[in-house]
């Protein structure tokens, strides 16, 4: 039976909040039971209780929503499948099976050690498999094997009739192949409770991988500079990234500024498509590039076993060589818990001069001294850009060769309407402009540029009425993505008992 958590309980208040201590907003606008469901059964039973009384469910895995969907909920019910985080493999079928709770540090721990393989997923160790994966699940080892949800073979999952009866289904590509292919990037946008996931097969890890990273001085460097500097990292991806040979590298810029400090750094993970790193000119070759930049120091991460470390170049840039589990899982990142803000953007080009002296000029600011933000520039595209893979999934962005996320943390609640507006004001100056269309003023969306990415959802988007053709791409009629999404709504919950300001719309809602 699972165990229901009310407000009297002492427990509730650690339970509420997810990382976002922005959610719930106040008392108010919090959930009034959490059910803790540590097995499929349990989540049927929380969830027919809250249909039956009518109470709105919500859902969490991991805790990292970055709006308001699961914490704020009035008086309804929270189902926390945290408890639900098995992985296991079929010895006879050598299918493996993941549970939404389990956190994606643990999922690479029991992947690796059991079998040698791995999801190519999210660096965060404790973001939740539930919404991560069939929201699209990008990370590391995506350029060079796809998204989580590419690997997806089927699920398990319960979703809700017209009269309140609950189903369960296993789909995959011939059982309801509909609502299967939603679950493959648009999972959390409401169509009912996924209680298993399931792989055929997953890639085997690689073997080692070379980790490190470049600072560049944003104090004393010029916006010419800088805008070279954007404009070189995203020539390389629009050009040779797109070889095959280089899809096993990964890279972040990071920009961003800390109570009115600039700061600028590339963290690096490379390994061959084969896994290893015994070559490694494709690295060599993309380091040249950033040489005129003139790297004052290196991060470097801790050698581990065999790790080795060589001077390759004239700013003595170090290469640490390091098990991939380690990599992997040495950083648990992603367990604070701030107020925040965040935002995305998908780029199918390089940066225009304006976008890098818009950027530059935000971040090297020096009078936002109350305000702490980074912009992590992520390479894309490689194994991720497969068309074939559009009619397959609820994936549009196939094309892109950069993804942007924007963060914004801080501590106190009356700092909030001051970081909102801030980043705001700073996101739709930078997509404004010649480069963006017209009629799309504000956001990401022209001939450069691929719209948003839904599990980094910004509620700021709403304002748009095009918002849906941001994250899920451009409507063509019938044949659109949304359209199509919209239609699998209207057959597995036609109450809409799955819903967030952001979840996909009714037909009848549009």
């Amino acid at each position: 039976m699972d165990a229901v958590v009310y407000r009297n309980d002492r427990r509730y208040p650690a339970l509420l909040y997810g990382r976002n201590l922005r959610f719930p907003e106040n008392s108010a606008a919090a959930p009034g039971r959490i059910a803790l469901c540590s097995s499929p059964a349990e989540v049927r039973h929380a969830l027919q209780e809250a249909v039956s009384h009518g109470l709105r469910p919500t859902v969490r895995s991991g805790g990292h929503c970055y709006e308001n969907f699961t914490a704020n909920n009035p008086g309804g019910m929270l189902l926390d499948l945290s408890l639900l985080n098995r992985v296991s493999v079929d010895t006879a079928s050598g299918r493996y099976c993941v549970e939404p709770g389990a956190v994606l540090g643990d999922v690479y721990q029991a992947l690796y050690k059991r079998n040698g393989v791995t999801l190519p997923a999210g660096s965060c160790y404790t973001v939740g498999a539930g919404g991560h994966i069939s929201g699209g699940g990008y990370g590391v080892l995506s350029r060079l094997h796809g998204l989580s949800s590419d690997w997806l073979s089927a699920a398990d999952m319960l979703t809700v009739t017209e009269s309140g009866r609950i189903e369960e289904r296993h789909i995959h590509r011939t059982n309801d192949p509909e609502l299967f292919r939603a679950c493959r990037g648009a999972g959390s946008a409401g169509f009912g409770i996924i209680t298993a996931y399931y792989f055929d097969k997953l890639p085997a890890a690689p073997h080692d991988v070379i980790e490190s990273g470049l600072h560049f001085p944003l104090e004393t460097m010029s916006e010419e500079a800088f805008t070279a500097l954007l404009v070189t990292y995203g020539d390389y991806w629009a050009t040779r990234g797109r070889d095959a040979d280089t899809w096993g590298l990964f890279t972040i810029l990071s920009v961003g500024s800390h109570r009115g400090r600039g700061n600028l750094n590339m963290y690096i993970q490379f390994c061959q498509p084969n896994g290893i790193t015994e070559d490694c000119s494709v690295l060599s070759e993309f380091l040249k590039r950033f040489e005129p930049f003139k790297p004052v120091s290196e991060i470097t991460s801790t050698d581990a076993g065999d790790a080795a470390k060589q001077t390759t170049n004239s700013y003595h840039f170090e290469r640490g060589r390091i098990p991939w589990l380690i990599s992997a899982t040495g950083n648990r990142s992603g367990g604070e818990r701030t107020r925040a803000k965040y935002k995305s953007a998908y780029m199918k080009r390089t940066f225009t001069a304006q976008e890098a002296q818009t950027i530059y000029r935000f971040y090297t600011d020096s009078s936002r001294t109350a305000f702490s933000s980074s912009l992590a520039i992520d390479s894309y595209g490689g194994a991720i850009n497969r068309t074939e893979l559009l009619g397959e999934s609820a994936i549009a962005q196939r094309s892109s060769i950069m993804k942007l996320q924007w963060e914004c943390h801080w501590q106190n609640a009356n700092e909030d309407a001051d970081h909102l507006r801030t980043l705001d004001r700073f996101y739709t100056e930078l997509y404004s402009g010649s480069h963006v269309d017209a009629d799309h003023q504000g956001t990401p969306w022209g001939e450069g540029y691929e719209g948003c990415y839904m599990n980094y959802p910004d509620a700021d988007m709403l304002r748009y009425s095009w918002w849906p053709e941001l994250y899920y791409g451009r409507n063509t009629g019938h044949d659109g993505l949304y359209p199509f999404l919209q239609k699998v709504k209207r057959t597995y919950d036609p109450n809409n008992v799955f819903h967030h300001a952001m979840s996909i719309r009714l037909p009848q809602e549009a």
